[in-house]
Order: C-alpha cells, then structure tokens, then sequence
C-alpha cells in the first residue's frame, strides 16, 4: 500500500527557550545528516537519531494534536519519568503527569517558523476539584473547547477521564470518568455536537476481578471496550 512517508518532506521541531519556534527538515540534503547517513530512507527509518543531529526539541511523550479554528495548535505531552534535565517546553524534570503545549505556525501553517507557549501542566490541577494526570486525546470544537482525555494513574482515587478546557478563560470542568484500568480514547460528535461519542479502552486491564464493564459486576465477565454516547440533558452542546 501507500506509504505516508512516500511523498512530501517531513520535518522535526526546534522549540527555543524565548517562545520562538522552527521546523528542520529531515533530508539527506542537509550535511549535517549527509555524514551519518547513507540515503534518505535511512534518515526517514532512523528518523529519531536524525532528530537528535539537527537539534530538534525531546518532547515528554507527545501523543495527539489538534488544529483550534484560530488556527493554535495543541499537544498532549502524556509524561516523562525519566527526564532530568527540564527545558522550557517541558518544564518539569521528571514529568510525572504531563503538559500540553500549543503553538501557532507561521505563513498560514506553510511556514518554517512558529510561535509557541504552554497551556496547561498538569501538575499543576493538583488538589483542585478538576484534577487530571497525564493527558493523551485532545480534540478542539468549532467553538474552540478544548477536550481533554487521559491516559495514565490520576489522583484521589480518580479513573481516567474527560475534561473540557475554554482555552481562552482556562476553565477546566471534569464531563465524564471512565472505570479502573481504562483508559479514554478517540473522540467525534453528531454535526450539530449535541452527541458526543468517546471509547473506553482495556477496562479493567482485562482482569474480571477489577471490573466487568459494561456488564453487570459478577467478578467473572471479562471486560470489553465499549463506546460511550454523551448528551446535555438539555440536548445542548456538550461541552458547552
């Protein structure tokens, strides 16, 4: 079949501590790469190590990205336990619970450049009623709400969850958590978003004695993934 990487030019990120940004293309044009690797395919295979020699930016665990209609563009940063040294763009050293980042290209998303700063860490919703760790999906809506799903151990006594970001206020409201052992995953809505599906995935870790979702408790039905429909009571906007 046809491969991603078949066509166009795939490029890595450079985030700078002063807010500034740059892509770096990974091609065996430039010299830097043209003295560690053979061809191309090596550069794009080896892509990581490629990274690494024009000195693009380590992320913590960088999951899903989402383009707001204002064109920002955020990035879940899951966590990183094993990070010593903190930069400006992962701030945190060791990530235990993780970030999201955002940041706004240039020219119209064709550039080179971009601008950047962090939205959200989420150590920092510790001890307060909307507390989360680690975030993976996030997906923004037409009107610029910023959902949040998570993936990972979350605090007092929390299973993972969905929450909902205004992204110019920075409110940030809990809408759904899922069972122990799951996790909260892919995200879509009805045209007119008064319908919202999201997934559960691995309830449970599979084991019965920790949950049999979604069927009733019994301590011996194996748990299934499931995919869950969210609505208003009022037939509203979820989310809003």
């Amino acid at each position: 079949g046809k491969s991603p990487l078949d066509e166009g030019r795939l490029y890595v990120a450079k985030f700078n501590d002063d807010g500034s940004g740059e892509w770096l293309e990974l091609t065996i044009k430039n010299p830097v790469l043209a003295q560690h690797f053979n061809d191309q395919a090596e550069v794009l295979t080896y892509a990581r190590l490629a990274a690494d020699r024009l000195g693009a930016t380590p992320m913590d665990r960088p999951e899903w990205t989402t383009v707001a209609p204002n064109g920002d563009v955020y990035c879940t940063l899951t966590n990183n336990s094993k990070r010593k040294d903190a930069n400006a763009a992962n701030p945190l050293a060791p990530n235990a619970d993780g970030h999201i980042i955002k940041w706004r290209d240039s020219d119209n998303r064709l550039g080179t450049q971009f601008t950047w700063e962090i939205f959200l860490i989420a150590q920092d919703t510790h001890g307060t009623e909307n507390t989360f760790s680690d975030p993976d999906g996030i997906w923004a809506d037409p009107d610029g709400r910023l959902f949040i799903q998570t993936d990972g151990g979350q605090k007092d006594g929390l299973n993972n969850q969905l929450l909902v970001a205004d992204t110019t206020t920075g409110e940030l409201r809990r809408l759904f958590t899922g069972v122990t052992g799951d996790e909260i995953t892919g995200i879509t809505t009805t045209p007119d978003r008064r319908t919202l599906f999201i997934n559960t995935q691995h309830p449970g870790n599979g084991d019965p004695a920790k949950t049999n979702f979604p069927a009733q408790p019994d301590g011996k039905t194996i748990p299934r993934d499931a995919t869950i429909v969210i609505t208003r009571k009022d037939g509203g906007i979820v989310g809003s």
